[in-house]
């Protein structure tokens, strides 16, 4: 199950946020902290090119690609020291397998800051500081068994080689740098794929402002000159109004979303992200009984494609038949067509799938 994990500071409205993306109706107070169980909603991918092919096939049944969100409990400062609900918190935060992290921007008296203040860049900081001591204590934790063991005998090459890098991401950990900036080579990442660390894992930084802050915000030049020098891509959201909005009948969200320049559902627009965020890509299989949308990673082949919807394809794999969906469209719907027009082709294993293909797997097992 794909997981993004919404992590932030206390009060700075990740469950207003999670609300915007699930409509699950999470709790949202100022006070409501204090509980270690997040909240959890798998969520529908929206795609228009999904919508189209149910209406076209009208099968007997439908599925659309999906991406789990966790809010998890807000992350006070000193957390990555055990204190506060730290150690609970981070155990949740290494299940995830993107990060959206929810900077406060909004001013609201009877919310107040932790930190007494509105500091986007500071609150940003306070939270990244966390993740990169928890990788710390992962990491001196590893290197204090390897030192033991390689005290009794000697390590094995491969433990020798983890030694090597460990110290080497230790050093980079202190310097306060984030993990997904040291340059890891695929082995490497291999390497350390059981660890979970948390500041390896991509990040997308959530502005959280109210409906006044619609024009240039003085509180974020900052902090986006920051996003932008690390190269990491930011959104913004009108958390409170925006899940107010999902409350309302679409014409009426419609009018307050001009107000607000939105052309886009703030729903729509993190799952979007985050769904981009994870590398993901979604590929169809459609039919009378069925339109699927099916998650893959980005670069990824026609048998790992098979693989995803049943194991047996993967292993008696042959050809997959695949048009793009917007050839599909573009010949009216018509398989027939597209095959006439040279568009429905048949591929190989090696195939490297596109967002938007539809496939289906020919196989014999």
């Amino acid at each position: 199950m794909l997981k993004c994990g919404i992590v932030g500071l206390p009060l700075s409205g990740k469950s207003t946020v999670f609300n915007v993306i699930t409509r699950a109706g999470a709790e949202v107070k100022p006070y409501a902290s204090g509980k270690t169980e997040p909240n959890r909603a798998l969520v529908n991918v929206p795609d228009a090119r999904f919508d189209r092919l149910v209406e076209i096939f009208k099968p007997r049944s439908e599925k659309p690609a999906d991406v789990e969100f966790v809010d998890l409990a807000g992350l006070s400062r000193d957390a990555g020291k055990g204190a506060g609900l730290g150690n609970s918190f981070l155990s949740f935060v290494a299940e995830s397998e993107a990060l959206l992290h929810v900077v406060r921007v909004f001013k609201n008296d009877s919310v107040p800051h932790p930190e007494n203040s509105i500091d986007p860049l500071r609150d940003w900081h306070i939270v990244e500081a966390e993740l990169i001591y928890r990788d710390l204590g992962v990491i001196s934790n590893r290197l204090s068994r390897l030192d033991e063991k390689k005290a009794k005998k000697k390590l094995t090459p491969q433990e020798a080689q983890e030694l090597d890098l460990l110290k080497e991401l230790e050093a980079h950990l202190l310097d306060e740098k984030p993990l997904r900036e040291f340059p890891l080579t695929e082995e490497q990442k291999r390497m350390l794929s059981g660890f979970a660390f948390l500041t390896l894992k991509p990040e997308l930084v959530v502005l959280n402002l109210d409906d006044t802050q619609t024009g240039e915000v003085a509180e974020l030049a900052p902090l986006e000159a920051e996003m932008t020098a690390k190269g990491l891509k930011s959104v913004k959201v009108y958390g409170a109004t925006e899940m107010e909005l999902e409350q309302l009948d679409p014409e009426d969200r419609e009018e307050f979303m001009k107000d607000l320049s939105i052309t886009e559902p703030g729903r729509d627009r993190l799952i979007h992200e985050a769904y981009k965020l994870l590398g993901l890509i979604s590929f169809f299989t459609s039919g009378q009984d069925e339109v699927r949308a099916w998650t893959l990673r980005e670069g990824s082949t026609a048998v790992e494609a098979a693989g995803t919807i049943h194991s047996d394809l993967a292993r008696g794999f042959i050809r997959a038949q695949v048009v793009a969906y917007d050839d599909f469209i573009a010949n009216n719907a018509s398989i027939a067509q597209c095959r006439d027009k040279g568009v429905l082709r048949l591929e190989g294993k090696e195939y490297i799938v596109k967002d938007g293909d539809m496939i289906e797997i020919r196989f014999n097992v």
